[in-house]
C-alpha cells in the first residue's frame, strides 16, 4: 500500500521549511543522517548548560529555558515537517532531522538530571536506542498525520532516554 497516496507534492518548493525541517543540511549527511541530527541536539544541549551554568540568573531558570527551547524546536519541527512531507510526497523523510534534534533535547532537559560529560554520552546513546527499537507506543505515534507523526515518535524517544538515564544517576551510574 503507497503511504503518500493522500499526499500531493507542491509545486514550489518551500526552501525555509527544507532548511528548519533539515537542521540546516544537517539531514543530508550520510550515513546515519538521524544520528548527525541526534549530534546536533547534543550540541545544543552543551551549548545551552555552558550558557545557563554561566549566567546567574539564567541559572536559576535553567530548566524552563531547556523547556521553552525544546516547544520552540517542536513547534517548528512540525510546521517545518508538515510543509516538506506535503512537498516532497514522502511520510517520513529521512532527510528530516529535526525530529531527532527534538527527541534529544527532550532527552537531556528534565530538570533533576545532573548534565556531564557522562550524561550527556549516555543520553545520547539511550535516545538513539529508543529512536531505532521504537518501543511502545513511539511505532503507533508515527501514523500520525504529517509532522505529527515524524515529531511524536521521537518525543517519545526522549522521554524513554530520559527516564533511564534519570534512574542511571539514582543509582550511581
Amino acid at each position: 500500500m503507497d503511504e503518500t497516496a493522500g499526499l500531493r507534492p507542491q509545486t514550489r518548493k518551500p526552501r525555509i521549511s527544507y532548511l528548519l525541517a533539515t537542521v540546516f543540511g544537517v539531514g543530508y549527511l550520510r550515513p546515519a543522517p538521524g544520528t548527525w541530527g541526534s549530534l546536533v541536539g547534543l550540541a545544543i544541549s552543551v551549548l545551552m548548560s555552558y550558557v545557563i551554568s554561566a549566567s546567574p540568573a539564567a541559572h536559576q531558570r535553567g530548566s524552563s529555558i531547556a523547556w521553552l527551547v525544546v516547544i520552540v524546536v517542536s513547534a517548528v519541527g512540525v510546521l517545518a515537517s508538515n510543509r516538506v512531507v506535503r512537498h516532497s510526497g514522502i511520510k517520513d523523510p529521512q532527510f528530516v532531522v529535526i525530529d531527532e534534534v527534538a527527541g534529544q533535547l527532550i532527552a537531556l532537559s528534565l530538570p533533576f538530571v545532573v548534565l556531564n560529560w557522562k550524561s550527556w554520552l549516555l543520553g545520547f546513546l539511550l535516545f538513539r536506542l529508543f529512536d531505532i527499537w521504537k518501543p511502545f507506543p513511539a511505532r503507533q505515534a508515527e501514523s500520525l498525520p504529517g509532522g505529527w507523526g515524524i515529531m511524536a515518535d521521537d518525543w517519545i524517544a526522549g522521554i524513554y532516554a530520559a527516564l533511564v538515564l534519570v534512574v542511571a544517576q539514582r543509582i550511581g551510574l
